[in-house]
C-alpha cells in the first residue's frame, strides 16, 4: 500500500535547511541596504538583519562536522559589535573592531560549510543551498577585510563612503565583483594593501568554482 508523505510546508522546509535560511538572509540584506542605510533607524534595522544572518550562520556551523566553539567564541562578540556599530555608525574604532570580529567569523563559517559539502558522497537539497550560502559568506568576509583596509590604510580603496553602512555596502559590492571576477566595479584598489586582498579574493573565487562546484557536479553524474 502506497503511503503519501504530507508536504511539510515552506516554513518547515527552510528550518530543515539552515543553508537556505542563511542564503536568504544574506540576499535580503543586499536588497535592503540601498533603502535603509541613509537613516539612523535604517542603520539599526540593518544591524538587526546582520544579527539574524550571524545567528543563522551559527546554526549552519553547528549543523556541520566542524566544531561550534569557534563560532560561539567569535560570533557572540560579533553580534555585540553589530549592535554597537548600529548605535555609533560614524565611529571608525567601532567599525574596525566589528570588522576584525566579523571577518574571521564569516571565513570560519565558509570553511565549515565547504567542509559540510565535502562530508559525504551524495548531493542533498541542503548542500545545493549551501553552495550559494558559502559563496555569499566568503564575499561578506572579504567585505569586512576591505573595511579594515579602508580604515587602517585610508585611500587604499577609492572611492568609498566616508563611514557607516554606506561604506560597508560599497565594499560589499566591491567584494562581490572581485569574487565573481566580473570586473564591473567602479571602486578601485589603489593601494598595495588593498590590491593584495583583491588578489586573494580573486583566487578564492576561482578555486571555489573549480573545487566545490566541479566536485558536486561529478558526484551528481556518478550517482546517476
Amino acid at each position: 500500500m502506497n503511503q503519501t508523505t504530507a508536504d511539510p510546508g515552506p516554513g518547515r522546509r527552510l528550518v530543515r535547511h539552515p543553508s537556505a535560511l542563511l542564503l536568504t538572509a544574506q540576499l535580503l540584506a543586499v536588497v535592503a541596504y540601498p533603502f535603509l542605510d541613509a537613516s539612523r533607524l535604517g542603520s539599526a534595522f540593518l544591524g538587526v538583519i546582520s544579527m539574524v544572518a550571524v545567528a543563522l550562520a551559527v546554526t549552519v556551523v553547528r549543523s556541520t562536522p566542524a566544531l561550534s566553539f569557534v563560532a560561539v567564541a567569535v560570533g557572540l562578540p560579533a553580534v555585540v559589535m553589530t549592535v554597537v556599530e548600529a548605535a555609533l555608525p560614524t565611529s571608525d574604532g567601532v567599525a574596525l573592531t566589528s570588522a576584525l570580529l566579523h571577518a574571521p567569523f564569516y571565513f570560519y563559517v565558509a570553511y565549515s560549510i565547504i567542509k559540510y559539502l565535502f562530508h559525504d558522497d551524495h548531493v542533498t537539497t541542503d548542500e545545493l543551498y549551501a553552495i550559494g550560502a558559502a559563496f555569499t559568506v566568503v564575499a561578506w568576509g572579504f567585505a569586512y577585510l576591505y573595511v579594515v583596509v579602508a580604515i587602517v590604510w585610508p585611500g587604499s580603496i577609492d572611492p568609498v563612503a566616508a563611514s557607516g553602512a554606506g561604506r560597508f555596502f560599497d565594499l560589499l559590492f566591491f567584494s562581490f565583483t572581485n569574487l565573481t571576477s566580473v570586473g564591473l566595479s567602479d571602486i578601485l584598489p589603489v593601494g598595495d594593501h588593498a590590491r593584495s586582498v583583491v588578489i586573494l579574493e580573486q583566487v578564492a573565487g576561482v578555486l571555489y568554482v573549480a573545487m566545490v562546484i566541479s566536485r558536486l557536479v561529478a558526484m551528481t553524474v556518478r550517482n546517476r
